[in-house]
C-alpha cells in the first residue's frame, strides 16, 4: 500500500537519482537563501529610517505589486514551460537584488526600494512553475509527495541559513552586502534549471484561454469547491502569519528582548530551525490522508503564537518560534500538496499563481496588522491578533474542515507523463485524464522481461524512470527511457509482439490496457495520425519495436 514504510522509503530513494528533480530543489534551495535574505534586510534597511510603521509600508510596497503580477505571470507555467518562467524569474530576483545592493551603496534609499520591490514581483514566478514543473519530473504520486515534502524541508533549512546569512553580512557589512550576495546566488539558481526541458501541461495544439479567461476558470472551480476554498483559505492565513512574524522578528528582537538589529534574522532562524525539525513528521506525510495533520499544524501554529505572548524570556521565545516553525511547515507542505492532488492539471500552474497572489496579499496584510495592532496594545496585542488569523480561516471553512481529502485524488504525475509523450501530446485534456486514472504502475528490476517477442499485446508501457532495452530475435536495436513509451505496434496492428523488451535499469513503467488506449487513440485523429506516423518509422527501421 502507499501508506507503508517501504513503499515511502522508496519514494525517498529513488529521488536520488531523479537528476532533473535534484537540479529544480537545489536551485529551490538557493531561491528560498536569497528570499528570506534579502526580506529580512530590507526590513532591517526601512526600520533603521523610520521604525515599524516605515517598514510595514516597505513591505507593502513590495507585496501589492507582487499579488497583482502572480496571478497573470503563473499563466505562462499553463501555455509554455514552467522551465522559462522559472528561469525567468530568478533572472529577474537577480537584476532586482543587484539593483538594490548598488543603490544602498550609492546612499540612494528610493532606488534600493525599488529594486526590492522588482525583486519581491519575480519572486512571484517561482512557486507557481514549480507546481507544475515537479509533477512533471516526478516519476510517481509518492515520488511527487515526496519531492515536495523534501522542497518544503530545503526552505525550512533555507529559512534557517537566511537568518544566519542576513545577520552576519548585515553585521559584516549591512544591508546592502546582503542583496549582492544574493544576487549572485539567484544567478547560480537561474544556471541550474535553464536546462530542464519539460512540455506546457496544455499540448501545442490546444485551445489556450485568455489570461482573463483562465483567471476565471480558476475562480469558477473554487466556487464550485469548498475544499478548494478553505484549503486557499488557510495557506492564505498561514502568510498572513508570516508576514506578521517577519516584522515581528525585529520588533521582538530591537524592543522586547533588547538586542542589536542583527537579532532579527537570529530569531528567523531559531523559527526556520523548527520548520526544520518538522522534516521527520513531513516524512510521513508521503501515501497519506492529509486533512488532519493540516488542521493539527494549524491548531499548533496558533497556540504557540498565542503563547509567545505571556513573555517568557528568550527562552522561552525561541522555543515557542520554533514550534511555529515546525507547524507552519507541516501545514504549508500538506495544504500545497493536497492543493495539487485536486486541482485538475490543465489549471495547476493558475492555481498556484493565484495562490501566490493570495500569498502576496496575506503578507502585506500581516506586515500592515502588526503595526496597527502594535499602536493599539503593543506586541502582547500584535502577537495574540495574529493568532487568531488561522482560527478564523478554519472556522470560515465549514464542514469542509472536516473533509478536506475526501475526493478522489487528480493523477497529476501520471497526467504529466503522458503529455511529455509525442503520442498522446495532442489528446485534450479530458481524455488525458481518463488514459492517466487508467494507468497502473509496474516497477522493475535490472534484467526483467517486460515485453517477449511473439507474445500477444494487451499493454502499452510509459517510461517513467530508467531504462529499457529492446531486442528483436536476440540482436539489441535500442534503449529507451523516460518520456518514451514502448507497446503501440502490436495494439494499433493486432499482431504479436514484434521485440523483446528488458529493463536495462530498475524501472518504473505505467501500463495501459489495450481498450483504453486504442479508444484514445482511434477516437482522436490528430492522436492516430502521429501514432500511425511513429508505428510506420519504427517497422521501417527494425522492422518493429515490439
Amino acid at each position: 500500500m502507499a501508506g507503508e514504510p517501504g513503499t515511502r522509503r522508496g519514494a525517498y530513494r529513488s529521488l536520488a537519482a531523479n537528476r532533473p528533480l535534484a537540479r529544480v530543489v537545489a536551485a529551490y534551495a538557493l531561491f528560498v537563501l536569497t528570499e528570506y535574505a534579502v526580506w529580512i534586510a530590507m526590513l532591517v534597511y526601512a526600520y533603521a529610517r523610520g521604525g515599524a510603521t516605515t517598514a510595514g509600508l516597505i513591505a507593502l510596497a513590495q507585496l501589492v505589486p507582487a499579488a497583482v503580477a502572480a496571478p497573470l505571470a503563473a499563466a505562462a507555467a499553463d501555455r509554455r514551460s514552467p522551465v522559462v518562467l522559472l528561469a525567468g524569474g530568478y533572472l529577474a530576483q537577480a537584476a532586482g537584488m543587484a539593483l538594490a545592493a548598488a543603490a544602498i551603496a550609492a546612499g540612494l534609499t528610493p532606488a534600493a526600494y525599488a529594486g526590492a520591490v522588482l525583486a519581491a514581483t519575480a519572486v512571484t514566478a517561482t512557486r507557481p512553475a514549480q507546481a507544475s514543473l515537479i509533477p512533471a519530473v516526478s516519476v510517481s504520486p509518492d515520488q511527487l509527495t515526496a519531492a515536495n515534502v523534501v522542497a518544503g524541508s530545503v526552505e525550512a533549512a533555507g529559512i534557517t541559513a537566511a537568518g544566519l546569512l542576513a545577520g552576519g553580512l548585515i553585521w559584516a557589512g549591512g544591508p546592502g552586502l546582503v542583496f549582492a550576495v544574493c544576487a549572485g546566488l539567484a544567478v547560480a539558481a537561474t544556471a541550474l534549471v535553464a536546462r530542464l526541458r519539460v512540455p506546457p501541461v496544455r499540448a501545442a495544439g490546444e485551445e489556450q484561454p485568455g489570461v482573463l479567461a483562465g483567471l476565471g476558470e480558476c475562480v469558477a472551480l473554487a466556487a464550485r469547491r469548498q475544499d478548494l476554498r478553505l484549503m486557499l483559505a488557510l495557506l492564505t492565513a498561514g502568510s498572513v502569519i508570516v508576514g506578521a512574524l517577519d516584522l515581528l522578528f525585529v520588533i521582538l528582537a530591537v524592543t522586547v528582548l533588547g538586542r542589536s538589529q542583527a537579532w532579527a534574522g537570529y530569531l528567523n532562524s531559531f523559527y526556520g530551525a523548527g520548520a526544520f525539525l518538522a522534516v521527520a513528521a513531513g516524512v510521513l506525510l508521503t501515501g497519506r490522508r492529509l486533512g488532519r495533520p493540516i488542521l493539527a499544524a494549524a491548531l499548533l501554529l496558533s497556540a504557540a503564537l498565542a503563547t509567545l505572548a505571556a513573555g517568557l524570556g528568550l527562552a522561552g521565545t525561541v522555543a515557542l518560534l520554533a514550534l511555529a516553525g515546525a507547524s507552519r511547515e507541516v501545514l504549508d507542505v500538506a495544504s500545497r500538496t493536497l492543493l495539487q492532488r485536486s486541482v485538475p492539471a490543465q489549471l495547476v500552474g493558475q492555481v498556484f499563481g493565484v495562490l501566490e497572489g493570495l500569498t502576496m496579499a496575506g503578507l502585506a496584510a500581516g506586515a500592515v496588522l502588526v503595526p496597527v495592532l502594535v499602536r493599539v496594545g503593543g506586541s502582547r496585542a500584535a502577537l495574540l491578533g495574529v493568532a487568531a488569523v488561522l482560527p478564523l480561516a478554519a472556522i470560515a471553512g465549514g464542514r469542509a474542515l472536516f473533509s478536506l481529502d475526501a475526493g478522489t485524488p487528480v493523477p497529476l504525475v501520471q497526467i504529466t507523463l503522458l503529455r511529455s509523450l509525442p503520442l498522446f501530446a495532442e489528446l485534450p485534456v479530458p481524455s488525458i485524464e481518463g488514459l492517466a486514472a487508467a494507468l497502473e504502475p509496474v516497477t522493475l528490476a535490472a534484467g526483467t522481461t517486460l515485453i517477449r517477442q511473439g507474445d500477444p499485446g494487451d499493454a502499452y508501457y510509459a517510461i517513467a524512470a530508467g531504462e529499457l532495452d529492446v531486442s528483436q530475435d536476440g540482436e539489441f536495436l535500442r534503449r529507451c527511457g523516460r518520456g518514451e513509451g514502448v507497446g503501440e505496434i502490436a495494439l494499433l496492428r493486432s499482431i504479436p509482439r514484434t521485440a523483446t523488451v528488458t529493463a536495462h535499469t530498475g524501472a518504473t513503467v505505467y501500463a495501459l490496457g489495450r481498450e483504453p488506449f486504442l479508444a484514445a487513440v482511434l477516437g482522436h485523429a490528430a492522436t492516430y495520425r502521429e501514432a500511425a506516423r511513429i508505428a510506420d518509422a519504427r517497422l521501417a527501421t527494425d522492422p518493429g519495436p515490439h
